[in-house]
């Protein structure tokens, strides 16, 4: 006699489970955000409202919640780059669009900017969200002869090390013009990367393409 087992069935996705989790990391990115990181699991759970002991249902310690939480925020950077360089063929023109977009969404998403700003350097070594796709297009651009730095891990750190200091100036200093600011450092970097001038000039002042934030 032959028996059958039916496979388990899959099991399905809890949404409160999801929402607890989602809190969770919500709250560490603002919590990060405002450069508290030395906070306990309790005050965690407290800015999210939900309860002590949900935390270890998710993470087990807080610093896999905080690394999650910088992951997130990198996520975020990603979607909107894609967005933003969507249908752009040249790679210098990818790179001085998403690197403009990036200064001017200082001022609408603070939280992303100063998580990202208190993390430092060290998110240009994570690969996800803004660095993967960097590395692509620096490569493409060096490629095709239209960036002239040799390295592309050089030219990564070159380049974002300025983005860092462009987002920094603006988050100090709101008063600046951030589009203005965005495409001066934008104009800077394309020449540091080895562009002429005047196409430097001529492709920082290509209009931007209108979004809808993805997130």
């Amino acid at each position: 006699m032959t028996t059958e087992t039916a496979d388990a069935p899959a099991r399905r996705p809890d949404p409160r489970r999801a929402r607890t989790r989602n809190a969770l990391v919500g709250a560490a990115r603002r919590l990060l955000a405002d450069g508290k990181s030395a906070v306990s699991v309790q005050e965690i759970t407290d800015e999210a409202g939900v309860g002590f002991g949900s935390f270890y249902n998710h993470f087990d310690t807080k610093e896999e919640l905080f690394a999650e939480a910088v992951a997130s925020v990198l996520d975020d950077w990603g979607a909107l780059r894609d967005e933003v360089v969507r249908g752009i063929e040249d790679p210098a023109e990818v790179f001085a669009v998403s690197f403009r977009m990036v200064g001017r969404m200082q001022r609408h998403l603070p939280e992303l900017v100063r998580v990202t700003l208190h993390r430092g350097m060290s998110v240009l070594l994570t690969d996800r969200g803004l660095r993967p796709r960097a590395l692509a297009d620096l490569r493409r651009g060096i490629d095709a002869g239209r960036f002239t730095v040799p390295d592309v891990e050089m030219a990564l750190m070159m380049s974002g090390g300025a983005l860092l200091g462009l987002v920094q100036l603006l988050d100090a200093y709101p008063e600046l013009d951030d589009a203005e600011v965005s495409d001066d450092y934008a104009r800077h970097v394309l020449l540091m990367l080895g562009v002429e001038q005047q196409d430097a000039d001529r492709i920082v002042a290509l209009p931007l393409p209108t979004i809808s934030l993805p997130f």
